[in-house]
C-alpha cells in the first residue's frame, strides 16, 4: 500500500523535476552503510588456547541433517583447541542423521550421541534438543552451534578468548554465509540487509542496553554454563520460533553482558538450498520472530501484519517507474531517473556481493529479489504466530513486556 501511494505520488510529479525523487535512493544505502560499520571481529583475538583452557560443552541438535551432520561434526572436531565434547542432540531424525552421528562418536571417544526424549507441548524442537543436551553436559562453557555449520580449526579458541575478554556471559558468532545456487545468491544477502539495518554493526549490538537492540546468532552460542542455569536456559525462550533473538533479549533483561562478533574466515554456514528452503526458512521466523525486535503496543502488532512487508517493495519503484514511462504512463524524464536509480542501487549491491566473495552479477537482480521477498514476508505476516519446519507446527509467543 505505501509503495503504491509512492508509486502514485511520483506520477503525480512534474516530469520535468523528477531528480529529487533520486535523494531517497541514495541516502537509504547511505544509511544502511553507515549503520552497518563498526563490527568487532575474532581476528582480535589469538587462535592459540590458554594453557588453563575451560572445558566446553558443544551441543548440536540435529533433526533429519543427514547432508549436513558428518561434515559439521567432523569440523569441531579438527579444532585445535583442548578440551571439549561434542554432544549431538538425534531428534526424531528419519533420514539416518543419528547413526551417522554414531559412526563418528565409535572412531572419536569426544562425540555423544543422545537420543532427544520425545517432543513435549510448549516447547519448539530446537530449545527441546538444546535444553537436553545441556543436561548431558559438563563443560564450564556451553556452546549451541547448528548442524549446518562449519568450523574452522581456530574458531573454538578465539571464541572462548572472545568471550573471556569482553567480558561475555553469552557470545555469539556470525560467520561468512555459503551461498551456492541461483535463489540464494539472489535473496539472500537482502534478507540480511534488513537485519543489519535494523540493528546495525555488531559492536552497536553488543554495547546496547535496551533488549529490543540485542540479537544473538542461534548458529554459534557460546556461554558461561553458570549463567545460562542463572537465566533459566532454553526453557526460558521455549516457545519462541527465534530462539536465539529471544534468549539475547532475556539474558539483557536481566543484566547479562550478550556479546556478537564476526567469524568470517572461520565459521561457514549454508542455511538454506534453493528457493524451497529459503521460503520455508524464512518464512518461519521473518515476522513470528521480527515483531519482537519493536514495541509497538497491541494495536500496532495488529497494523504491523499489514505493513511489515512494504519495506521489501522499496527496491522495485525504480523498475515499475521505467515501465510506466515506457508504456506512456508517465513522462519520459521519469524513463531516465528510474534507470539512474536502479543503477544507483546497483553499484550498493555490486558492493554488497563483493564483500560477501559472491558473483557480482546478482546486483543487477534486486528487483527479483524484492518482488519474491515480497511475498515471503507477507505470507509470514500473514500466518502470524502459526510457524511450520520439518514436520512440526508450533506457535511462537511474544514476550511479555
Amino acid at each position: 500500500m505505501i509503495t503504491l501511494l509512492v508509486i502514485g505520488m511520483l506520477t503525480q510529479v512534474s516530469p520535468t523535476h523528477p531528480w529529487v525523487w533520486v535523494v531517497p535512493w541514495v541516502v537509504v544505502p547511505i544509511v544502511l552503510m553507515w549503520r552497518m560499520r563498526d563490527s568487532a571481529s575474532l581476528d582480535a583475538y589469538a587462535a592459540d588456547p590458554a594453557p588453563n583452557a575451560p572445558r566446553v560443552s558443544i551441543v548440536v541438535p540435529a533433526r533429519n541433517e543427514a547432508r549436513n551432520i558428518e561434515a559439521c561434526v567432523r569440523s569441531i572436531l579438527a579444532s585445535r583447541y583442548p578440551d571439549f565434547e561434542v554432544i549431538v542432540m538425534d531428534d526424531a531424525s528419519q533420514d539416518g542423521t543419528g547413526d551417522i552421528a554414531r559412526h563418528i562418536a565409535a572412531e572419536d571417544g569426544r562425540v555423544r550421541v543422545v537420543t532427544t526424549p520425545e517432543l513435549i507441548n510448549g516447547w519448539f524442537g530446537k530449545q527441546w534438543a538444546c535444553h537436553n543436551g545441556a543436561l548431558e553436559a559438563d563443560g564450564t562453557l556451553l556452546l549451541f552451534t547448528d548442524a549446518d555449520t562449519r568450523h574452522g580449526p581456530e574458531l573454538l579458541a578465539r571464541a572462548v578468548h572472545a568471550l573471556q575478554a569482553r567480558g561475555a556471559d553469552l557470545l555469539s558468532v556470525a560467520g561468512d554465509q555459503t551461498m551456492e545456487s541461483f535463489w540464494e545468491r539472489v535473496l539472500q544477502l537482502h534478507v540480511f540487509a534488513f537485519i543489519f539495518g535494523r540493528y546495525g554493526g555488531l559492536e552497536k549490538v553488543s554495547r546496547a542496553t535496551n533488549p529490543l537492540d540485542k540479537i544473538g546468532n542461534g548458529q554459534y552460542m557460546l556461554m558461561r554454563s553458570e549463567a545460562y542455569d542463572r537465566a533459566g536456559g532454553h526453557a526460558a525462550v521455549r516457545d519462541h520460533v527465534a530462539e536465539d533473538l529471544r534468549m539475547a533479549q532475556e539474558w539483557c533483561r536481566l543484566g547479562l553482558s550478550v556479546q556478537i562478533v564476526l567469524g568470517m574466515g572461520y565459521m561457514s554456514t549454508r542455511m538454506y538450498e534453493g528457493l524451497g528452503e529459503i521460503m520455508r526458512g524464512w518464512g518461519k521466523n521473518i515476522y513470528a520472530g521480527g515483531r519482537d525486535t519493536i514495541n509497538v503496543g497491541s494495536v500496532g502488532q495488529a497494523l504491523l501484519r499489514v505493513v511489515y512487508p512494504v519495506p521489501t517493495l522499496w527496491e522495485i519503484v525504480p523498475t515499475v517507474m521505467v515501465v510506466l514511462a515506457l508504456s506512456g504512463v508517465v513522462g519520459h524524464a521519469w524513463l531516465l531517473w528510474g534507470a539512474t536509480v536502479y543503477g544507483l542501487t546497483t553499484l550498493f549491491w555490486v558492493a554488497a556481493y563483493r564483500w560477501a566473495k559472491a558473483p557480482v552479477w546478482y546486483a543487477l537482480l534486486h528487483p527479483v529479489a524484492s518482488v519474491v521477498l515480497f511475498y515471503v514476508f507477507a505470507k509470514a505476516a500473514w500466518k502470524g504466530s502459526e510457524v511450520e519446519w520439518k514436520g512440526r507446527r508450533y506457535t511462537s509467543q511474544s514476550p511479555r513486556r
